[in-house]
């Protein structure tokens, strides 16, 4: 058991985790959280808190943002907007079809995030970024889901992206689980703003993959508590059946475990 936070370095950021160690903090609080090269200034989104998870993998935040860090940060960020317009207006006179996402100041160099549907020969473009910026430049090409991790984006849900916010690795995601959930095979409606399919389809998949196991099937004859019947259709949420009875053909919803075979086993027993 430790202690744990999350901060953010952006507006509408990721979420970092780090242990708060010795410092009392409040939403909003301006921290220090290491990083690689050195220590960022960053915002308490969630105040520290016990959690029985091992902690010891996490970092340790540094200490307090002080005046002299707030104004180094807001100086990284004023470079950031600098080169990021610079190597636009590059990209756009050297006609190349990349878009140019994020750009990242460090101490040794500048890294430059983009995204593009084809191979891309930048070798003019890093040549005139180098002398344009003054620094050793290096382009790294991002995946359409990691460009809508760097640049954020407001899912069809109406709340930031999963990928911007606190998901850091990405399980596969197959059709399948749309169709298990009974959603609709339409692009438009199970694709997210990366063009991919949504990662939210993992979240609850587990529960209708049980619940379709432990469920008799559309058109299984079941005994319910209004007389026999056969399953006509699934709730998954409220987890119950609908059975059409065969006395009269009215449709009743039942809880799942009052027409579960092995649930009326283990009852009789």
């Amino acid at each position: 058991m430790g202690m744990i936070c999350a901060v953010v370095f952006g507006r509408n950021g990721q979420l970092f985790y780090a242990n708060p160690g010795d410092l009392q903090l409040s939403v909003g609080d301006r921290v220090l959280y290491p990083t690689e090269h050195e220590p960022v200034a960053a915002t308490v989104l969630w105040p520290p808190e016990y959690t029985a998870e091992d902690t010891d993998g996490f970092p340790t935040l540094v200490g307090r943002a002080t005046d002299d860090d707030e104004a180094a940060a807001e100086q990284t960020k004023k470079a950031k907007a600098r080169a990021l317009v610079a190597t636009r207006k590059l990209v756009r006179l050297h006609s190349l079809p990349m878009k140019i996402l994020a750009v990242d100041p460090q101490q040794s160099k500048t890294v430059i995030y983009y995204s593009s549907q084809e191979t891309v020969d930048f070798r003019s473009l890093l040549r005139d970024l180098s002398s344009t910026l003054h620094v050793r430049v290096e382009l790294k090409q991002v995946s359409d889901r990691d460009a809508v991790r760097v640049t954020g984006a407001i899912g069809s849900c109406g709340r930031d992206t999963c990928c911007s916010t606190f998901l850091r690795d990405y399980d596969p995601i197959t059709l399948e689980m749309a169709r298990d959930q009974d959603l609709p095979l339409n692009p438009m409606r199970i694709s997210g703003a990366c063009g991919r399919l949504m990662c939210c389809l993992k979240y609850e998949h587990p529960m209708y993959q049980q619940f379709k196991a432990t469920t008799p099937g559309i058109g299984a004859a079941v005994e319910s508590p209004h007389g026999d019947g056969t399953v006509v259709g699934h709730n998954v949420l409220d987890d119950s059946v609908v059975v059409k009875l065969a006395a009269d053909g009215s449709r009743e919803v039942c809880n799942r475990a009052s027409v579960c075979a092995a649930r009326k086993a283990y009852e009789s027993r």
